[in-house]
């Protein structure tokens, strides 16, 4: 096994810190992201687990802002924190493969300014900390011929056990783990305790978060069965591969691809081998199931881009190879400014779209909904602050007693999260039945002053004494689905609170 390389460590703290850099000066974007208001939102009420995420990354996000203070500026530097360690991960991936300070430039710029990694550290949320995970986790498998297998198991056993902690998808490199323990030399430390042992801290650390799940009826089955069925679109193997391409760039293909036929096929790449059997084992998982987003594996391409920069570094040498050299580092950098864009928010929103226009790039959604101009991912960073702004402006204009009474109800946890995050303190307090805001109940909503976000008139009747349109809110290059809702003044439920809202659950 090739030593790993301690020289020329400077690019080490450069390309993280440029990381860093780029996401602290761009933080605003479009604004916050749908995601991002539910997040706050949970973070107000602690628990041990949620219907669509495990605890870990809203405990974290709670103690951020108790901090940092409330600000997008603080909460977007944790994601942009989390990808400067994640990248500077990669490199140390790549020293450990045996790269040299050519290869940990382009390991790490390379996963630092792919779109998809792009986009997943430009807002909180807990896929920033699972590719943190991921990439910790395989520069601590690396460490095995020195660590030995005591340290490495329990240690892979902590980070996996924090690691589905913050998301379940952590399942997936458990099992690419163990395909590679099988597959390779690895399965000689099956004779020890130490990987059985890792697997039990794994377990321990996640026990807490499935004591919640079984005490709750097991909402997250429900959740993911709901999303696979009717929410999200199918997927191809083949166009779970083409997916591949596209949220990493074209442009870099070849450098992972060369990655992962380093890893499993070529004599130097045999002693690291265990990483491209987790990324084919997910690889397979993941296009097998025909509901998976190709941002899945995104989390593996830490390996495969480390992997392809220590080939080409060694496939290059002398005075061609150095031109070679330039010359791939010029398409890395001119690929990432070409399609940068289509990551994170860089452009104005018609800029943006005179841009993907020029490139043949259609909106897109990995979910069934109706799209404008903007892909899903930019659309819901777009008229969070006018939704919220609408219900209050009704709110306040409500007599003073039914303010005292009234709620508003929300048809998803966006709009909820908008309400409650956005409005503030001038808002009233919000209810809806989508997801955790389910399990959080109606509270003190007594059912007799309800403005209710969106839905028919003639519906709302049939449950209402009286229905009175109050607003229609424009939120601009929102999602359609979101585009004007009208904004009702429901007074008189007719049924119980309690029986109503079983009726109003949903989970997807």
């Amino acid at each position: 096994m090739t030593a790993p390389n301690r020289a020329l460590s400077w690019p080490l703290v450069l390309i993280p810190g440029l990381k860093l850099l780029l996401h602290a000066l761009t933080f605003r974007g479009y604004g916050i992201f749908r995601d991002e208001l539910y997040y706050v939102a949970c973070s107000q009420r602690l628990d041990l687990g949620y219907v669509d995420h495990p605890p870990l990354s809203i405990a974290l996000l709670a103690a951020w802002r108790g901090l940092f203070g409330e600000s997008l500026l603080a909460m977007r530097l944790a994601p942009a924190l989390a990808g400067a360690l994640t990248v500077l991960l990669v490199g140390l991936i790549t020293r450990q493969l045996g790269g040299r300070s050519f290869a940990q430039i382009l390991a790490m710029t390379a996963a630092g300014t792919a779109p998809v990694m792009l986009a997943l550290h430009h807002y909180y949320s807990m896929n920033a900390l699972d590719l943190l995970v991921w990439a910790a986790a395989g520069c601590w498998l690396l460490r095995r011929p020195q660590a030995g297998p005591r340290a490495t198991w329990l240690g892979l056993g902590v980070l996996c056990g924090l690691g589905l902690l913050n998301k379940i998808s952590v399942l997936w490199l458990g099992a690419g783990l163990l395909v590679a323990i099988l597959a390779t030399p690895l399965r000689r430390d099956l004779r020890q305790p130490w990987p059985w042992l890792g697997g039990a801290v794994a377990g321990a650390i996640f026990l807490p978060h499935v004591l919640w799940q079984i005490g709750h009826g097991w909402p997250t089955l429900e959740f993911i069965a709901n999303a696979t069925g009717e929410k999200m679109v199918r997927v191809a193997p083949l166009d779970f591969l083409l997916g591949q391409v596209e949220m990493m760039s074209f442009f870099i293909a070849p450098l992972w691809l060369g990655g992962l036929a380093w890893l499993l096929l070529s004599r130097r790449g045999k002693p690291f081998r265990s990483l491209g059997w987790i990324y084919l084992t997910v690889f397979v998982i993941l296009a097998a199931s025909g509901s998976s987003r190709p941002s899945y594996l995104a989390p593996a391409y830490g390996f495969l881009l480390a992997a392809g920069a220590v080939a080409l570094e060694n496939l290059t040498s002398g005075r061609l190879g150095r031109w070679l050299r330039a010359g791939v580092a010029v398409i890395v950098v001119a690929a990432a400014a070409l399609v940068a864009p289509f990551g994170m928010p860089l452009l104005a929103v018609d800029d943006y779209i005179t841009h993907a226009q020029r490139l043949g790039v259609e909106p897109s959604t990995s979910e069934r909904r109706e799209l404008a101009a903007l892909p899903q991912f930019y659309a819901d960073m777009h008229g969070w602050q006018r939704i919220a702004d609408a219900v209050v402006e009704v709110y306040r204009n409500l007599p003073e007693a039914e303010r005292r009474q009234a709620a508003a109800f929300a048809p998803n946890y966006g709009v909820a999260g908008a309400i409650e995050v956005l409005g503030g303190d001038l808002g009233p307090p919000v209810i809806s039945g989508h997801n955790n805001y389910w399990l959080w109940g109606p509270g003190e909503a007594s059912g007799e002053v309800v403005l209710v976000v969106g839905g028919e008139r003639d519906e709302l009747a049939e449950s209402y004494r009286s229905v009175e349109l109050a607003a229609v809110v424009d939120c601009g290059h929102c999602l359609p689905s979101e585009n004007q809702r009208p904004i009702f003044v429901a007074r008189g439920l007719r049924a119980p609170v309690d029986d109503v809202w079983r009726s109003v659950k949903h989970f997807d």
